[in-house]
């Protein structure tokens, strides 16, 4: 879906839809857990992303009873493994083209596109 295409909800409507005070999201978006779009007159525009995020932190803190410093936390953590994740993934398929086309690498070292090197053991 293009971007300007994607549906983009009102503090009230996002308020009204997890029960919250308005005042609760503006709270997270100054500690930094949300950064909802703006429109033209400064009106806050929550994405489906953004939705999806207040569900994690509400579930943190209303079941869990993590406090906002620890939902940071745990948030940055979530973002640092996906990151991970991506860069496995990249070095995996790194590593199968070389297998596949009979290539070895005589450095024995992979540049990930982040710009790491990954020690490999040929």
């Amino acid at each position: 879906m293009a971007e300007r295409d994607e549906a983009l909800f009102t503090i009230s409507v996002v308020a009204q839809r997890f029960d919250l005070h308005p005042q609760t999201l503006r709270v997270y978006e100054r500690e930094g857990l949300l950064s909802p779009r703006r429109s033209r007159g400064n009106t806050r525009l929550y994405s489906q992303a953004d939705i999806e995020r207040i569900r994690v932190i509400l579930s943190l803190t209303r079941d869990l009873g993590v406090n906002l410093a620890g939902v940071d936390v745990i948030l940055r953590l979530k973002e640092q493994l996906r990151e991970l994740a991506r860069e496995r993934d990249e070095i995996l398929r790194f590593i199968v083209e070389e297998v596949r086309s009979g290539r070895q690498n005589r450095q024995g070292l992979v540049k990930t596109r982040a710009g790491k090197l990954w020690r490999t053991n040929g």
